[in-house]
């Protein structure tokens, strides 16, 4: 089956690049730890990012995808690749002038994301300093954005899966010359890592150009056009640039909640970077994968083919999801001290972010479900109702992150973004259902519940495990002890999953194995 193909090119691609955010992650907190640098670099780099999940990735690929395939399928590939010049041009110079105007509201910026800061003038200056580096990452990473929603509408998912490895390679990069010139402390540290960050976006621009030019691609950067095409891709990217927007608007508020207290920022960091992992392996993969795949069946008019893939999209996102995140919350503690507890990142910091973990991971198989559902809106140009749903679940999160901070600490924050990621999931699946866009079939019922079993029984034999491993977390052991600990714990919880899933019927590997070579 070329989804499950799909699916796991792009999960392997972007399980080489979490490995190696994992790397820079666990230099990161050697070098830097849970400092006023290692605060201040992940405010910056947040807001590049934030732009970018605004007006880039989510908002412009969710329009963009579905109009070019459907240009692809009525007019040729001409007209679709003079389309995608067009819009090429317009991104351009949108995000140009969002840039220039970062550039000088960057102070304003940190006052925003981190009011916190402004107690500390060298640490807020610090942190306008290293936004005004990386702010060009926004611009570079759209044009990737572009690139590789065309590279993925034609089936090309490797090189533009490979790209965000690059910024792990260049940051791996600058800390290992931090290390070595001994300037890990210094505030020069954080502006290595910000000219990192810019420059790594340049060279992921290259690699899916260079990709995108191999298939035919080759897009000239012209003057923008107010079109008709232009004016329905605007319409249909407004939604989703306002969705990302309120999704934005809740991390801020998070960001600003947890800036209100010492070192909750870089606690929230190293917790969602974990989080990320199987978030960006299973959820990415899936949102890459189907939104092309449903445009292209919804234009060939084959409704049983679209079924079949949303079925199946969301039965592999459970397959991995819901084991990864009873793992996660059960085994949080020792993820964290293993990955991280050394150097700078002591066992005060170990055990808040292990507790900010476990209550992301009750949000994992939402986030996953998620990402599964709205290609179902989006091959049918319909952006406005995931906006809408979307708004609703961000501005009850961001008012949950609030309460739940002063209710039961800084792992509330961490709660709030579960939670909120649940009420997106009831919201999508009710509209979905009562339209008849969305309909469980037999092979999803049976591979769920085998899935709930199994995970059950995994989380058991992983609480076991774990406090018989225990002592051998403790950094004291040694890195090389911790890691073999923590490996056997992983392995056996895998192991215990798939034999317990293989029995139940939810794990199927000689179909799966069939499907992914497409035999």
């Amino acid at each position: 089956m070329t989804l499950y193909r799909g699916f796991a090119t792009v999960g392997g691609m972007t399980v080489i690049s979490r490995l190696l955010g994992f790397v820079r992650d666990i230099l990161i907190a050697a070098v830097l730890g849970a400092s006023a640098i290692s605060d201040a670099f992940f405010v910056a780099l947040r807001v590049p990012n934030m732009f970018r999940r605004i007006f880039a990735e989510g908002a412009f690929n969710a329009a963009f995808i579905p109009l070019y395939t459907k240009k692809l399928h009525e007019a040729g590939e001409k007209a679709a690749k003079d389309y995608a010049a067009k819009a090429l041009a317009g991104l351009t110079a949108v995000l140009v002038l969002v840039v220039l105007l970062a550039e000088i509201a960057a102070p304003w910026l940190v006052m925003l994301l981190a009011p916190g800061f402004a107690e500390d003038p060298d640490k807020f200056s610090l942190t306008v300093l290293l936004v005004r580096i990386a702010m060009p990452y926004l611009l570079f990473m759209s044009w990737v954005a572009l690139y590789t929603g065309l590279l993925n509408t034609l089936g090309k998912f490797a090189a533009a899966a490979f790209a965000p490895s690059i910024l792990n390679f260049v940051l791996i990069s600058v800390l290992l010359g931090l290390i070595a010139t001994g300037n890990g402390q210094d505030e020069v540290a954080g502006v290595a890592l910000a000219w990192g960050v810019a420059i790594s976006g340049l060279l992921q621009v290259a690699i899916v150009v260079f990709a995108a030019v191999r298939t035919g691609l080759r897009l000239k950067l012209e003057r923008p056009q107010w079109s008709d095409d232009m004016k329905r891709l605007v319409h249909l990217a407004i939604p989703g640039i306002i969705a990302g927007g309120m999704a934005q608007i809740s991390i801020v508020i998070a960001t600003i909640v947890a800036s209100l207290e010492g070192r909750v920022v870089s606690w929230l960091y190293y917790a969602d970077r974990i989080f990320q992992l199987p978030l960006g392996l299973i959820g990415v993969a899936v949102g890459v994968v189907l939104l092309p795949d449903l445009s292209h069946k919804l234009r060939s008019g084959d409704h049983d083919a679209v079924v079949d893939s949303e079925n199946r999209a969301l039965e592999f996102s459970l397959l991995l999801t819901v084991p990864a995140a009873v793992a996660m919350f059960i085994c949080a503690e020792p993820i964290i001290r293993v990955l991280f507890e050394r150097g700078a990142f002591t066992a005060i910091d170990a055990q808040a972010s292990a507790g900010m973990l476990a209550m992301l991971s009750l949000g994992l198989p939402a986030y996953v479900i998620v990402k599964a559902l709205q290609p179902s809106f989006f091959a049918r140009e319909n952006t406005k109702t995931p906006m809408i749903y979307s708004g609703i679940a961000m501005t009850l999160g961001a008012v949950l992150s609030v309460v739940l901070f002063y209710a039961i600490g800084p792992s509330g924050i961490a709660l709030a973004t579960s939670l909120s990621g649940w009420i997106n999931v009831v919201l999508l699946a009710g509209a979905l259902r009562k339209r008849g866009e969305f309909i469980l079939d037999a092979r999803f019922r049976s591979a769920f519940l085998g899935i709930v079993l199994a995970s059950t029984a995994m989380g058991l034999g992983l609480w076991w495990a774990a406090s018989a491993l225990q002592p051998y977390f403790d950094p004291g052991y040694g890195l090389l002890l911790q890691i073999v600990a923590l490996a056997a714990l992983i392995a056996f919880g895998l192991a215990l999953y798939f034999a317990i899933g293989t029995l139940t019927g939810a794990v199927k590997p000689r179909t799966f194995v069939k499907d992914l070579l497409g035999r």
